[in-house]
């Protein structure tokens, strides 16, 4: 119990740091990526794919196993956000790249060794425009998902190895549609991660509705097709025309430049429309 003190004076003046609860505070950096896949028919406009990147453990707890890039704070010397950036360096050599914080982790049994709370954050790229080689322990993995009102079955596969998780979802507040989620089943991936990857689902897909998020992996110029399957790859369905461009009406604008070759028609090419 904490002694009780007189005033704010004596309080500086006698308290002991060890009346206080310790807890460690770490981050956890999800990258989220909708690029190509690769295909054999020219004429056919390019499939994407939305992975993640993972690291591979080499210590104990959980080695061996695969996790989000992250790590712990150095409390006396940076902030979260400074933090994040060393820790996605320092795991994955990616440098330089906007992030954001997503949430705060903080089950009291989420990290075996000690009472630890996690601040997540996120990143939307394209990780085929990275200028940075990967660290050798560091791979993507294709996102596959399925959800009903229950439950999320998650499938990610870096072609050698895959990892399946499950998600029980509990509706928390009918009024806003927010849910509660557990994990119900988790065979190759690491502390409490499985969670942190669907929270960074469903917020990257409520951020495409009223952010401009999905613009930081597109390129310059761009079709209206190639940006609707960006859409479609990260809300898992497909949108009808329509629907799509009243969607980005007021976030694109056309250019004179048209995209040529593959076998197909040309088609317009657009840009993001920067806000001023």
């Amino acid at each position: 119990m904490q002694k009780e003190y007189n005033s704010e004076e004596e309080f500086l003046k006698n308290y002991n740091p060890d009346e206080f609860e310790k807890l460690s505070m770490t981050t956890d950096i999800i990258i989220f990526s909708v690029s190509n896949k690769e295909q054999n028919n020219y004429r056919k406009l390019g499939e994407k794919s939305l992975s993640v990147l993972l690291v591979k453990r080499n210590d104990y707890p959980f080695k061996d196993m695969w996790c989000l890039p992250g790590g712990f704070l150095d409390v006396k010397n940076e902030t979260l956000d400074e933090a994040a950036s060393r820790i996605l360096t320092l795991e994955t050599n990616i440098h330089d790249i906007y992030i954001e914080q997503l949430y705060t982790f903080s089950d009291i049994n989420r990290d075996p060794r000690m009472r630890v709370v996690s601040t997540s954050y996120m990143a939307l790229i394209d990780k085929n425009r990275l200028k940075d080689k990967l660290s050798c322990n560091a791979s993507w993995f294709d996102i596959s998902y399925t959800e009903d009102d229950n439950n999320i079955d998650v499938v990610l596969n870096n072609g050698n190895e895959i990892i399946t998780f499950k998600i029980k979802k509990t509706l928390k507040e009918l009024t806003t549609d927010r849910y509660k989620y557990t994990i119900a089943a988790n065979d190759k991936l690491a502390f409490d991660h499985p969670l942190v990857i669907v929270s960074g689902l469903s917020r990257l897909k409520n951020k495409l509705e009223y952010t401009d998020i999905v613009f930081n992996m597109m390129p310059e110029y761009f079709t209206l097709g190639e940006l609707q399957q960006v859409y479609e790859v990260i809300l898992g369905k497909e949108l009808l025309d329509p629907a799509f461009r009243r969607i980005i009406a007021n976030k694109v604008v056309k250019t004179s430049k048209v995209q040529t070759g593959g076998g197909h028609r040309p088609s317009a090419l657009f840009k993001y429309k920067k806000k001023i």
